[in-house]
């Protein structure tokens, strides 16, 4: 199993991983765009089954990913049940017609069309979800900078996301240094004998300093890059950008035909838009 962190400095041995930069953020791209223009649930519920056979195929490191799915599983029920209870009758706006399932009370009802538009909006977050881990999972800063270089973003642009993922493993592995010499020395930070606003402030009091001691190591870096002569030319080459393989020819026929049919569908919500924002297939 690669025990991979959620900022990954050296690529894998994956099909994912061993494509070029400018692949992964073009097929990144074309993928949370697609989740953006559309409310077919065929069409969501397939990129949902492709971005998590994405991440299994990179054999991620699962526990830590649970743990941030269950963070935003938790948050997106919160965000559907607080729509309910501002309009129980939601879906009507949106797939049109109201078959009721469940009266609650007068105004509190639970219709079919509404757990649609529930269903199709949990499933549209949770594939853009998905999808962000995969990628993340199988670029490194220095792909991405390349990456994006290669979507005519500036490269010094490029460079300054590039350091921000670099530090992030960094600030982790220390704060993790931190916390444990702690506990050694009488801080107390289990859940079981501490409080979550207790735990918080100590974190917070961990956490504060490492965030300030990284503007100094930014700043050494911005001089001995500015030393080198960083940002005088026009345009740069990335050593980590290499030449395609197999792999990069397969994807680059996918994303096109997905940057295709984005501009097909978005076409035909501008010529033809239907009367509702989701499609229902109820009616």
């Amino acid at each position: 199993m690669d025990q991979r962190l959620f900022i990954n400095l050296s690529p894998g041995g994956t099909y994912l991983d061993k494509l070029t930069g400018k692949t992964k953020v073009r097929l990144f791209f074309a993928i949370v765009i697609l989740l953006i223009a559309t409310w077919d649930m065929r069409i969501i519920f397939s990129a949902l089954a492709l971005s998590i056979i994405g991440l299994a195929s990179l054999k991620a490191k699962l526990k830590s990913v649970k743990a941030i799915a269950v963070i935003v599983v938790l948050s997106n029920l919160l965000n559907l049940f607080l729509i309910w209870v501002i309009d129980p009758d939601y879906g009507a706006s949106v797939c049109g017609g109201s078959t009721v399932l469940f009266q609650i009370t007068s105004h509190y009802i639970i219709t079919g069309q509404t757990m649609w538009y529930f269903l199709v909006r949990f499933c549209k977050l949770m594939a853009t979800f998905f999808a962000a881990m995969t990628f993340i999972q199988c670029i490194t800063p220095s792909e991405l900078a390349a990456g994006l270089y290669a979507i005519k973003v500036p490269y010094k642009v490029c460079m300054i996301v590039s350091i921000a993922f670099r530090y992030i493993p960094d600030i982790l592995r220390d704060f993790t240094n931190i916390k444990i010499s702690m506990q050694a020395r009488g801080m107390e930070l289990d859940a079981k004998r501490t409080s979550l606003w207790q735990r918080l402030k100590q974190n917070v009091i961990i956490l504060v300093p490492l965030v300030v001691t990284s503007f100094d190591r930014v700043g050494n870096i911005a001089n001995a890059m500015d030393l080198r002569g960083f940002g005088k030319n026009k345009t740069r080459t990335y050593y980590a950008e290499h030449e395609d393989v197999k792999g990069d020819g397969q994807m680059k026929i996918f994303y096109i035909a997905l940057y295709i049919f984005i501009a097909v569908v978005i076409a035909l919500r501008i010529i033809a838009p239907g009367e509702y924002m989701v499609w229902y297939p109820f009616h």
